[in-house]
């Protein structure tokens, strides 16, 4: 070992001046693959001085201290502990470097040390530097887990890394399809980053690294937690009565422990009797209904779930055709003595019912036998006045399509009296807002009534209360609880209602109602009926604006124009001709403003361009044209008498009436359209008892029509007697005198 001590110290002084003989030498490259073999030339030992070997080669690597192979004469040479077993000399002094690994890439040099010539220049030679580079296929250094579970809407971040010579390139791929860079995904560095996963997220997601030595995979799958997906929702189906009816309803999701639950109409089907027992909700969610009948009929929802989240719903309709059938047919009918009555048929029948035939005390009913009495389309008898003649005992038969079921189970018709009001309302209320006030509703019968209020127009009380004995309590009185009241009793036997109408004091103006806009030329003629004035003065005021077609525009520009004192009408005039405007009315009083009317949208008419005149009535009054005067009524024994007084002006171009009336305070409605204008008188018979009517006339000359006059008021509330029913006429003056 002495003689290899003293090489190494000659070979670190060699290296120490050998940097001299380094700069005319050019480097060189050479390239192996991982697991193969390489030489490193070296070409400074000539032929003859390689016997006897009186020489010392050396192979240096470039940042180790020491050669990597030092070898002397015949001695064994003097190997690195990373290069044992896998270096020898090849050729004089190159160096052959088995089973190549990465690490051996570096830079690597041969340098021989002559022992047998004169100590100069020649005694050190070195080689040229060799590059190593050793090529290596990729090896993977970080990959994901194989099996990722994840919620939906959450991000998930797939990281992938992998060394190799050259570099690998790092990809990922879904379904054999390279994934690119957008809103959901991106990959950067080999590391995939998907900012909100989906159920269509899920699958196979691969990271490929590659370079010229190889390919390497790695495969990870995606699994998205959700709730579950409906992929074959049910649908609307029809079936007869007794076949089964089948809905599908099939869902996806992960994790997959689905229970199906199915809905009739919102209520679990086993929690309905007569459907829990003919039912069966299979292995895939979908619904079997065996035996079906009337009732399965309506809306069926599958709702499946796996306990995330709000799971989805599918919903389609069960129709089931029967022939036409009584429901329930009830062992006894009461009819109101001396009011209107009816017989029900409570069939039911899908496809729709077509007629409905009757027995009475075993005979076939004929309708038309009895006087008042008539057939509804539903197979309902009713009977105008109810008297011994409907005594009796009634079965029904309906028809659709389909036949019928049967004979209905007989129901015995009874007379009972009707309720009866032992305290009603008053017809009018005043009271301040804010107050209170308590009116009163009492009736009675057998069975006892149960006694009702509600507000007509409206769907609600308006915050009102109702006591325990049928009286309507409003406290503290507002401003929306003004109007039309209405009390109700009924007891099955029959329904009696009684009206009353609130004024309440001390509030701004209600909104005008019945506001209508007729088009004149370069004008138009506004009417309307004013709302309640709070109990104060009140006056109104006419606001419009033109409709403009530029869309930019920002907003109207409204205009307003006073209304004179009393009216309720107004004449607009200077607008142009074929531009539509907007029209609406607001009243004030000393407490303030009212709401706006409803919009009325209208356009003028636009001037004549033909130069024939048209034929109209030329006096100027007609575009003012005044309404009837003095509209009254009168009760007879015939009905109620309406009479009135002609326009102010001469009525020589009076062409006809128009009267119109409401019940209840609903809509207007047209009574007679073409009175005519010789007419001062007009009889209204068939009025129904217990009701509210109002009444207005306009007159009409060309195409020019008065704004409404004054309103009359009949109520038949508590009348002893009824009028019959007739066609409604005009009759001439003093052709019936009033009560």
């Amino acid at each position: 070992m002495n003689w290899l001590l003293r090489l190494l110290c000659v070979s670190l002084v060699y290296i120490s001046l050998a940097g001299g003989n380094n700069s005319k030498a050019q480097p060189r490259t050479v390239v192996g693959r991982q697991g193969e073999s390489a030489l490193l030339r070296c070409n400074l030992l000539k032929p003859d001085e390689t016997n006897p070997p009186l020489y010392v080669i050396e192979w240096v690597r470039f940042g180790f201290l020491l050669p990597i192979f030092i070898k002397f004469g015949l001695y064994s040479p003097r190997v690195d502990p990373d290069y044992v077993g896998r270096v020898r000399i090849e050729a004089g002094a190159s160096l052959q470097i088995d089973r190549l690994r990465a690490e051996d890439q570096g830079w690597y040099e041969c340098r021989v040390l002559f022992l047998n010539r004169p100590n100069n220049d020649d005694e050190f030679q070195n080689g040229t530097w060799i590059h190593l580079i050793v090529h290596s296929p990729p090896v993977f250094q970080k990959t994901p887990p194989a099996l990722i579970e994840i919620q939906d809407q959450k991000s998930v971040t797939l990281s992938c890394s992998a060394t190799g010579n050259p570099p690998p390139l790092v990809s990922w791929k879904r379904d054999s399809q390279t994934i690119d860079n957008g809103n959901e995904m991106q990959v950067k560095n080999g590391t995939l980053f998907i900012a909100r996963v989906e159920r269509s997220s899920a699958g196979l997601y691969s990271c490929h690294a590659t370079n010229q030595e190889g390919a390497l995979i790695h495969t990870t799958r995606l699994l998205i937690q959700g709730p579950p997906v409906i992929v074959a929702p049910p649908k609307d189906i029809t079936v007869n009565l007794s076949q089964n009816a089948f809905f599908a309803c099939r869902a996806e999701a992960y994790p997959a422990n689905l229970t199906y639950s199915w809905f009739q109409g919102g209520t679990n089907v086993f929690h309905l009797s007569h459907l829990r027992s003919r039912i069966q909700i299979l292995v895939d969610g979908s619904l079997l209904v065996q035996k079906t009948t009337p009732e399965d009929s309506g809306k069926y929802t599958c709702i499946p779930s796996n306990g995330l989240r709000k799971s989805p719903s599918a919903s389609a309709s069960l129709t089931v055709l029967y022939p036409a059938q009584v429901a329930k047919m009830p062992p006894e009918t009461f009819l109101p003595i001396g009011m209107q009555g009816v017989i029900r048929c409570p069939s039911r029948a899908n496809p729709p019912l077509l007629s409905v035939s009757w027995i009475k005390d075993g005979q076939p009913l004929e309708i038309g036998k009895f006087p008042g009495w008539s057939l509804k389309t539903d197979g309902t008898i009713v009977i105008a006045t109810s008297n011994d003649d409907a005594l009796g005992v009634y079965a029904c038969t309906p028809y659709n399509s389909f036949g019928t079921a049967g004979i209905s189970a007989p129901t015995r018709a009874l007379l009972k009296d009707p309720p009866t009001f032992t305290l009603r309302p008053k017809e009018e209320y005043f009271q301040e807002v804010g107050r209170e006030l308590l009116i009163p509703c009492l009736a009675q019968g057998d069975p006892v009534p149960i006694t009702s209020w509600t507000k007509v127009g409206s769907k609600t009380l308006a915050n009102a209360q109702v006591d325990t004995n049928g009286s309507l309590n409003l406290r503290p009185l507002t401003k929306e609880q003004h109007g039309l009241w209405e009390c109700a009793a009924n007891n099955g036997v029959a329904r009696i209602s009684a009206t009353t109408t609130v004024y309440v004091l001390g509030t701004s103006p209600h909104a005008v109602v019945n506001i209508s806009v007729w088009p004149l030329r370069q004008a138009v003629n506004v009417t309307w009926e004013p709302g309640f004035d709070g109990g104060y003065f009140q006056r109104f005021s006419i606001w419009y604006t033109p409709i403009l077609r530029r869309l930019n525009r920002p907003h109207h520009d409204w205009a307003s124009l006073p209304v004179p004192v009393g009216a309720s009408h107004i004449l607009v005039e200077n607008l142009q001709p074929d531009m539509s405007y907007q029209f609406s009315v607001l009243a004030q009083n000393k407490l303030g403003s009212g709401p706006f009317s409803e919009i009325i949208s209208i356009a003028p008419l636009g001037v004549p361009t033909q130069t024939v005149p048209p034929v109209l009535p030329t006096t100027a009054s007609l575009v003012f044209l005044p309404p009837p005067q003095f509209l009254r009524s009168n009760e007879t024994v015939r009905g109620v008498l309406l009479l009135w007084e002609p326009p102010l002006h001469d009525p020589s171009a009076l062409m006809g009436y128009a009267l119109e009336l409401r019940q209840n305070r609903g809509k207007w409605e047209v009574l007679s359209g073409s009175i005519p204008s010789s007419e001062t008188q007009f009889l209204v018979p068939g009025l129904i008892k217990d009701t509210f009517y109002e009444f207005r006339l306009m007159a009409f000359a060309g195409s020019y029509i008065s704004y409404p006059s004054n309103v009359v008021n009949v109520s038949t509330t508590g009348k002893s007697h009824s009028w019959r029913a007739s066609q409604s006429t005009w009759l001439a003056k003093d052709a019936i005198q009033p009560d």
